[in-house]
This record gives structure tokens, sequence and C-alpha cells, in this order.
């Protein structure tokens, strides 16, 4: 989704192109207060012609609003920022849509799922959804509005009263999703079950897993939190625990064009490299029918998942497997399986949460041993 960035600079906020894809986004936004989610993306910054327009309010009354990949809460950001720097009432009531569109959206465990109000790309858009920053794209919204951050000072008594009480409901759903691995609290999924707040999977290559990568906003998101309860505080411990627990070091995973002119990736020994993890991991049990490519896993061990969609005996769901080379080509560059996901995380975001919320536990030295292989 392209839009210049807003919020460093005052005067550039108010400017032209701020106002224009302000205004784009006003364009694109739907009756219900939500946006879409398009492929290609859309160009906030371009320069629509009158039949354009026109078009795109033709489809104002569409449902096909979402969370997902930068869908809804960006926009939002955006337009509270604009709004602020310019004043403007148009951008303050987009805004506040928007807000009205979170809200009503929030499911009744207190969670979001990646569509709303109908699930647009198959039913595990129904379930909690942490994939691609979605539930928690939603709850910094609605934090911002309840605590009045900076950009939200506009917004009404009552709909911060409703955004904080939507924020407590959205914490306890986060707790209440927390994976519990071997009696240990762990990290998310990238999905969870509105009843039952067990992980789930989605697409043919996501099982339900232990998930690095959106669990590193989660934690991000509670440590945002105001004098946090020792729920929180336990949350976050937990996560950060196993975080350095799961760290894959001395590897990293490298894009490189194959002697076919093809693009593949894979993961090479580096000593220099720094932490890595995987985009997912075995909790453990029977992944809920995903088939293994390997005689067993351990828990807790990274996994990666190969589809075949010409195969016979695909049921919908992938094969995991334990290495990266072992899956087909097409999987290997078509996802990202490994990153250094949790590094600034630990080295940066949480001693600093730890000094301010637990400063005698900070002073008595770090929970967790020194980061290996440091550049």
């Amino acid at each position: 989704m392209a839009f210049p960035a807003v919020g460093r600079d005052p005067a550039r906020d108010r400017g032209a192109e701020a106002v224009r894809v302000a205004d784009n986004m006003l364009l694109y936004q739907r009756d219900n207060g939500g946006w879409p989610q398009r492929y290609p993306s859309i160009d906030y910054r371009r320069v629509f012609g009158d039949r354009e327009k026109a078009r795109i309010r033709g489809e104002k009354r569409l449902t096909d609003t979402m969370l997902d990949n930068g869908a809804t809460h960006p926009q939002l950001r955006y337009l509270a920022r604009v709004a602020t720097a310019t004043g403007e009432e148009r951008f303050k009531a987009g805004f506040l849509r928007g807000v009205d569109y979170l809200l009503a959206a929030q499911l009744p465990c207190g969670g979001w799922a990646q569509s709303h109000p109908r699930a647009v790309y198959g039913d595990y858009a129904r379930l909690i959804t942490f994939n691609d920053g979605a539930m928690i794209g939603a709850l910094t919204v609605l934090h911002e509005v309840a605590v009045k951050g900076r950009d939200c000072a506009f917004v009404d008594a009552g709909r911060r009263a409703r955004a904080a009480a939507a924020v407590e409901r959205g914490v306890d759903c986060i707790l209440r999703c927390q994976m519990v691995v071997e009696g240990k609290p762990t990290v998310w999924g990238q999905q969870h079950d509105p009843k039952t707040f067990e992980p789930r999977g989605a697409r043919s290559f996501e099982p339900p897993a232990l998930c690095a990568g959106e669990s590193v906003g989660i934690v991000r998101f509670l440590m945002r939190l105001d004098s946090p309860g020792p729920e929180v505080i336990e949350a976050v411990e937990n996560a950060v625990a196993w975080f350095d627990k799961a760290r894959i070091t001395g590897k990293h995973r490298v894009r490189k064009v194959m002697p076919d002119g093809k693009p593949d990736c894979v993961i090479v020994d580096d000593p220099d490299a720094p932490p890595q993890w995987a985009r997912f991991y075995h909790p453990g049990g029977d992944l809920d029918g995903w088939p293994l490519g390997v005689d067993k896993l351990r828990v807790n061990q990274a996994i990666f998942v190969d589809v075949d969609h010409r195969s016979r005996h695909f049921n919908g769901k992938g094969r995991v497997y334990d290495e990266l080379g072992k899956i087909s080509r097409e999987r290997r560059t078509g996802y990202c399986w490994l990153g250094p996901f949790a590094d600034d995380l630990l080295e940066n975001d949480y001693p600093a949460w730890r000094r301010k919320w637990l400063p005698r536990e900070a002073e008595a030295g770090p929970m967790r041993a020194p980061r290996a292989n440091a550049r």
C-alpha cells in the first residue's frame, strides 16, 4: 500500500500531498467505515480523474472491508495525523467512522477477525487473526483513542470510553490466546479459535503453530500498556523467555539466482549472522491434520510447509518438514520462513520496558543469556 510517511513533521502532515492522500483514503473508505484490501496495492498518492473517482464512489456499499495486509488501521493512523495537523472536519469524520467500524468488528471473545462483516477469503477469515498485524493494528488505533493520544485528541469522550473497554477486552483475549506448551506459556499463533482460543491453521501452508513474527507485534503492544497488571507482565516475560530459547544462531536466509536463472532461498551458515527465528515452530500434537513429511518433530522445532496441489493425496493441508531445503522452490521463495523477527525486541524494547516496570529485577541482571553471535 503506497502512501508517504506522516507524523514526523507537522508541516508535511498538512501539506498538499498529505491532504491529497487523505482525500484519496476517504474516497476508498466504505460506507461501513472500513477499507478494502486490494492487489495490486492501492496507490493513495495518485491523482485520480473524475471518471475513476466516480467508479470508486460506486463501490462504497461493498462489504469487502478488512484488517489484513495493511487495510483500515494504517489509513486510520494517517487520517488522524492529517486531521490533527489540518483541523479539517472531513478527515476527523472519516477517522471517527473508522473507529466505529473497529468497535463494531470486535468479536464477542474480544478479538478481531481478518475481515468484517463477512469472511472475504474463506472460513479462516472468521478466526481471531494476529496474522499480518490485523488484531494488533485495530488495538493500536483504539488504544491511542482511549488514552487520548496526540493525534486523537479530537475524539469525543463517548468513543474514548468505548475504545478503552474494547482494548481491555482485547488484552484479555490476547492473554487467553497465549499458547501453553509442555506446561509453559509461550507465544501466539497466526489465528486462534474465537470460542476455545486454541491455535488454528489458515492457508494450506499455514498450520496451527507457534508464530514468531506475529508474536513480536503482540508483545510490543502489551509493552505499550501503561501500568501493566501482573498478568500482562507475566505474558511478556514468558514470551521473551520463549524467544530467547527459540533463537537460531549462526544462520540466515539468503535469496539467490540459480543456474537456471530462477530465484531460490537457502539457509546458509554465517557465524556473524544476527539471531534468526523461524516463522513457525511445532507446538506439539498432530497439527490438526497437517501431514508430516518427516518421521517426527520435536516440540518447539522450526517447521516448513510444502504444498503440492497436483497430488491426489492433497486435502487442502500442506506437508510439514523440519528443513527449508526439503520443501519446493515455489514455497521456499513464496513465503518468509526465517528472519530476525525478535532481535530488536530482545536487544532494545524489552530491556527498556523491564527497566521501567520491573526496575528491581532489571538491576539484578538480564533475565536471559547475552545474545550469542552478536555482530
